[in-house]
């Protein structure tokens, strides 16, 4: 019953797609913030030794 409530009221669908949205945002940032870092350290990485 609480599942065909979920997907099928206004309120319902809208607690679906905020929930999607935050999980999406969530693993979209963690991509980025790993992305980042690994950049990061492979450009400051290298000239960290020369000093």
């Amino acid at each position: 019953m609480a599942m065909q409530e979920l997907f099928t009221t206004d309120i319902g669908l809208l607690s679906v797609f905020t929930i999607g949205f935050i999980l999406v945002m969530g693993v979209y940032i963690y991509r980025f913030v790993r992305r980042h870092m690994a950049e990061d350290e492979r450009l400051h990485g290298d000239h960290s030794h020369s000093h």
